[in-house]
């Protein structure tokens, strides 16, 4: 996906999460705004894998890419509001 796509965004948390449990429907409400991005939720308890392989350190992080290129990432503070700027101006760039 991360390769392939336009834009792609990667949400990685933990289960035991607070921060991530309540991040999440806030990245979802953004992510309303811009159909054409593609995103996943990833688990880093059921796949252990994904913090090696995207070199997050801490959750939840969130993760930006352009057909594999990396645009932007937060991790552990994600401000929405810069998330959305940020959303927007990769968008509109690409359109």
């Amino acid at each position: 996906m991360i390769e392939q796509e336009q834009l792609s965004l990667i949400y990685v948390s933990h289960q035991g999460c607070s921060v991530c449990h309540s991040l999440l429907p806030q990245i979802e409400r953004v992510l309303e705004d811009y159909p054409l991005i593609t995103s996943i939720h990833v688990d880093s308890d059921e796949v252990k894998e994904v913090a090696g392989l995207l070199a997050v350190f801490t959750v939840p992080a969130v993760l930006v890419f352009s057909k594999g290129r990396e645009l932007f990432r937060k991790a552990h503070f994600v401000p929405i509001e810069e998330l959305r700027q940020q959303l927007a101006k990769y968008s509109q760039a690409l359109n």
